[in-house]
């Protein structure tokens, strides 16, 4: 009976202390967006550089609100391999999608990152400032879209890519869009894989906030090998050729099962 009620009470605080987070992690991105964001524009002229401080502010962001979840007892994480991630440069990071702050976790390990962004969120009016800010790259037009990662992989920089689209829905086979593999083969650039799973699922794509498991969620985040492209190129008898065996690869690592 006692054990039933402690049960209830800690599910309830886990509402909550999701309830809580969520709302703090809104008033941040208003924050960044009205005033952090546009001092540093103000002050660093340069676009380079003040992109490159604006995706660090997102990264600390991200770190704060990941441990102010596992703090406030919402859910708990582990990140295995943060400091590889840290030192990848010129390479695409592929991760599994399984909850709505997988990017979160894996953000608030890389000080520089770059991202694709749907469209919509570019006429959000509480999102457009921050993804402009960081200067992420709009998923509009498929030939610019290769054209701006290609140019960002050259200059070193990591970008991070979900190949399924959207979230996992828990139960059903995933499958895998093309569009990172065609991006690290025309771009040449290897790639990084992450894989996050989530013991209870938690903030999946059906699942309201509110809707805690029993059991406070656990993420365990791993950085996992990475995948040289040359031998993909090399053995394609074209890109999209290329591409395709890359993307039936990236499945069996991403889902092993």
């Amino acid at each position: 009976m006692l054990g039933s009620l402690l049960k209830r009470i800690n599910k309830l605080w886990r509402i909550a202390a999701t309830g809580l987070c969520f709302s703090i992690f809104g008033l941040g991105a208003l924050c960044l967006t009205f005033v952090v964001f546009p001092l540093v524009t103000w002050s660093v002229k340069d676009q380079v550089a003040r992109e490159l401080k604006v995706q660090k502010v997102i990264q600390q962001s991200f770190d704060l609100f990941s441990r102010l979840m596992r703090f406030s007892g919402a859910l708990d994480y582990q990140i295995v391999g943060a400091e590889t991630l840290r030192q990848d440069e010129n390479c695409i990071v592929v991760a599994n999608h399984p909850s709505l702050i997988d990017y979160v976790l894996i953000g608030s390990c890389l000080p520089q990152c770059d991202c694709i962004v749907k469209a919509a969120i570019w006429q959000n009016p509480f999102m457009k400032g921050i993804v402009k800010a960081a200067g992420y790259i709009p998923n509009i037009n498929p030939e610019s879209l290769l054209d701006a990662c290609n140019a960002r992989l050259s200059s070193g920089n990591v970008l991070l890519i979900f190949p399924e689209g959207t979230r996992t829905t828990p139960g059903i086979d995933s499958s895998l869009q093309r569009g990172a593999a065609q991006i690290a083969v025309r771009s040449e650039a290897d790639i990084r894989l992450v894989h996050i799973t989530v013991e209870p699922s938690f903030l999946t794509k059906q699942s309201k906030w509110y809707q805690v498991p029993d059991k406070k969620p656990y993420f365990h985040v791993e950085v996992q090998q990475k995948i040289n492209i040359d031998q993909f190129v090399r053995d394609g008898s074209s890109p999209t050729t290329a591409a395709r065996q890359l993307n039936r690869h990236l499945a069996d690592v991403l889902f092993p099962n």
